[in-house]
Parts: structure tokens; sequence; C-alpha cells
């Protein structure tokens, strides 16, 4: 892959020019599928072909695990601690002085904004790198004295590991799972979303091109059904980690147990923002709206229920409402543009489709709801409007499934009792916010809400030492820190008689 951009400074409009061929990285080889087939990725900005990728199955499958288990015999075997993370912050260190090309890839891939990819996923993805460089410096396990003997706790790597990754943050969640599982001294085979091939196709071309030892990160492109659960299915595969939908994590799930492999899934989302009214009106209504429509909606944690107190509700909604009229939809590359395309035109088909389903469960769209005029070309794009729906049941459909785009719901509510009631009645458990000045009220419901994270007057703000993941159908397992360096690697414990 060619890319062609800046390095200075940040340049909304940075020209970038990607081969319109990518392949699979198999032990260090940029190579196609065995059967020559291919699959079209196309823009969602603009409905064109970007590039094609291998159609890859299990034949691929299998020469990118025959290449790891290789290279887990070989010279990665040797690297100590200190040379894996000397070797992540060389990525990092390339990443940062590519990053206003690479955010050109990522927003060209997944149609959001430029600043968007520039500002939150690149340098994320960048972080991820420096702070499991850091971490597993840091990492240490159990050392405990008994009469007349020690035991103490050695760490090895899983072997290889089987990385899926979605297609919202491309970069930002392949660098979350392979900076860990590299830092452990595993070998790895990924597979990225068929929609969003681009970055993971950097990050294979940056590991080889700061010395990591071929076979060591293999990537196979290709459909989850093929590919995907070839990976799942391999016996040398020891461990997945899954990020996506929350129905194909429980195939996931359900193929690695009977194959007794490790597995993490961080699955869906359909997380409430709690707006009590001695809230900050104005930080609580700009932190909601981002919560709503961050990434076109396309974010597992976006705050996709809103509930309000009653005593300020009419006014919170007004504001919230003309907050999202003054959003802008269009052109990714527009420093201006708050909202990009959805990632294709099918997903945004399926998003219009809960927006009419809304209306036929007696809901009001409030807000948006249509796909905006742009003109020649981005009218062929994905857009649609941000999205607010008010007067729906806490139980209907649009209210309890997760959409995954710029579509927020809207809903009343009279106490602390009522709003953890509403929090509680879906069946996912991911993530939520909690608005109020009342710090006692914000441990209380805070504590009460069936989640696995849960932030107060903010949202999104992260520490990477904290774990992350979710329960019920949000996900097994945490991520982050040392959950993650856990994930990657076996315990070995060694008693000692004195």
């Amino acid at each position: 892959m060619m890319i062609v951009g800046t390095t200075t400074g940040i340049n909304m409009r940075a020209e970038v020019q990607v081969s319109d061929v990518l392949h699979n990285c198999i032990a260090g080889n940029f190579q196609p599928a065995r059967s020559g087939a291919t699959l079209d990725n196309r823009s969602s900005v603009t409905g064109g072909v970007l590039c094609t990728i291998p159609r890859s199955d299990e034949t691929d499958v299998a020469d990118a695990v025959d290449a790891a288990r290789a290279a887990r015999l070989g010279e990665w075997s040797t690297w100590s601690v200190s040379q894996r993370a000397d070797l992540l912050e060389a990525v990092a260190d390339v990443m940062e002085s590519r990053l206003e090309e690479i955010a050109a890839v990522e927003s060209r891939d997944t149609g959001k904004p430029f600043r968007l990819a520039a500002t939150v996923d690149v340098p994320r993805a960048i972080s991820n790198f420096r702070f499991f460089a850091s971490a597993v410096r840091q990492h240490h396990d159990g050392f405990h004295e008994m009469d007349g003997a020690l035991n103490y706790t050695l760490r090895r790597p899983v072997g290889t590991v089987g990385l899926i990754t979605p297609w919202n943050l491309p970069l930002y969640l392949l660098s979350w799972k392979t900076a860990p599982a590299l830092a452990m001294g595993n070998t790895i085979v990924a597979k990225p979303s068929e929609i969003t091939p681009m970055t993971a196709t950097v990050l294979a071309e940056i590991l080889h091109e700061v010395g990591l030892p071929p076979g060591v990160f293999n990537l196979v492109h290709g459909l989850g059904h093929e590919a995907g659960q070839a990976i799942v299915e391999h016996p040398v595969v020891e461990a997945i980690s899954f990020t996506g939908g929350t129905n194909t994590g429980a195939i996931v799930g359900r193929t690695a147990s009977e194959r007794f492999k490790k597995v993490s899934l961080e699955l869906g989302g359909k997380n409430a923002s709690v707006v009590f009214d001695d809230c900050d009106l104005d930080k609580t209504v700009a932190g909601t709206l981002r919560a709503a429509f961050a990434n076109q909606g396309q974010v597992c944690l976006c705050g996709s229920r809103l509930l309000v107190q009653k005593g300020i509700y009419e006014e919170f909604v007004a504001r919230f409402i003309e907050a999202a009229d003054q959003m802008k939809v269009g052109d990714p590359a527009d420093p201006d543009t708050s909202l990009g395309a959805l990632i294709s035109h099918e997903h945004r088909e399926k998003v219009e489709g809960y927006i009419a389903l809304a209306q036929e469960e007696g809901g009001t769209i409030a807000s948006g709801g249509t796909r905006p005029s742009l003109g020649d070309p981005l009218d062929a794009g994905a857009f649609l409007r941000p999205t607010v729906i008010t007067g729906l049941s806490t139980s209907c459909r649009t209210s309890t499934e997760e959409i995954f785009g710029p579509v927020v719901t809207v809903h009343p509510f009279e106490d602390e009792e009522e709003a953890v009631r509403i929090a509680n009645s879906v069946q996912y458990g991911l993530a939520a916010s909690v608005w109020t000045h009342d710090l006692s009220r914000a441990h209380r419901v805070a504590a009460a809400i069936d989640v696995g994270m849960v932030w107060v007057n903010t949202w999104l703000l992260r520490d990477l030492r904290v774990p992350f993941g979710g329960v019920k159908a949000s996900g097994v397992g945490r991520e982050g820190g040392h959950h993650s360096l856990s994930f990657f690697s076996e315990p070995k414990n060694v008693c000692i008689q004195l």
C-alpha cells in the first residue's frame, strides 16, 4: 500500500493514494488468496470501489497459522520482554511520524471525518502501543513463601492467537489487541473487517518495517463466515479475541468453547445516558450529544438512550435538539464536518429501518431522520442526519435493540429508582453515563446500573489501565492493562522446596 500525504500539522485535506489491490500478509509476504478470489471494498462516501481484497478461505488461514506456528519456534521465542517492548515503541514512533497519512486512509476507508481519525483513532492506536510497551515492562506476578518452600509464577505466551476486529474503529481496535498479544510473546493471525481493510494492511507493513520477524503477525482478509470462522475453528489457534456484534459473538464463543480455547468477546451495547435535574445543563447537553453521535453513532459505547429527569425534560430536550440540528453532516475532509458517512449504504438502510419502526411504535422524529442533500458526488454516499426520537415506550424494539447509527431515543423518568430500572431493562450491559452534581447519587446510581463501565459527568474518558468490557449480552471477559496481558498469557506456578 502506498500512502501519500503531509506529516506536519493537521492538514484536513491531505491527499492520499492507496493501492487498488490489497493482499494478505503471511510469513512476511504480501500475497493474494490461493483461490485468486477477491472482494470489492467500496467507499461509503462516493459509492465507488476503493480497492479489492483477497476473499480468503480455510487454506489461506491454514497457511497463516503454519507461518505463525513456525515463527513461535524461531527467533521470536528468544526475544526478551525488553526487546518486545522496544518493538512496540518503534511501531508507535513510525505511526506518529505518519499520523496524517494513516488518518487519511482511515477516513477514506470508513467515511468518518478526517479530524476524528487524526485526533482520536490514530493517536489512540499510537497510545495503545506505547501503553503496552510500558505495561509489559512493569508487569509482575506473585511470589509466595511457605514453610520450607517458595512459589513463584511465570508468564508464558498463549501461543498463536486469532484477532477478529470490526469496521467502526479499525486501527484503534486492532492495535488494542495486537499490542498486548505481541508484548506477551504470542504470534498472531488477524482478520479485520472486509469493509475496512486498509489500515490493517498499513499496520502489517509497519510491523515488518520495524523488524518484527516474519510470521509473527499474519493478516488474512475475507468474510467472517469464511476466513473468520476458519481462524476460530483452527486447532492450533489457542485463543480468540473478538470485537463485534452480539449475534456473531455468540457463534464465536460457542465455537471456541467447544474447542477449549481462551476467548474474549467485546460485543454490543444499548447504553443509557442518565441525566438528573441538578446537572450542569451546558456541559451535559454537549457531553450527551457527543455520546450519542460520535463516529456517526457507530461506537459500541455510544449513549443511544437518553434518560432525562422530568423536572428538566422539556428544556433539556429542546436544547439537545437545537445542538443536534447544528451538527454538520458532509464531506469527511471538511474540518467543520461533525458527522461523515455511515459505514455502508446497506448499514444506512438498516438504520433507516429502525427510524421507520420508531414511527410505527408511536415515536416522534423530533430531529433528523433524513438523508442530507450534499450535491455531487456526496449525494451518492451513505450520509444520514443525526436523529432524535421522542415519545417511545422504554420497552419497544427501537428503545431496546442496538441500532449502531446516529439515532438516540429520549425518555423521561421520575426518580433514581425509575432511571435505574429503565437503564437495566435491556439485554446489554456495556456502559452508561450519569450526569448529576450530587456525588452520593452518582455513587448509588453507578453501582446500581448493571454494566461494565460507568462515566460520571463525562463520556469515553479512558484510562488504559482500567478494565474494559461488559456484562449480559455485551460480552465475556475484560480488556485493558493487566487484563489484556493476562488474557494473552498463561501463568505457570513453580514450587521449590528449600
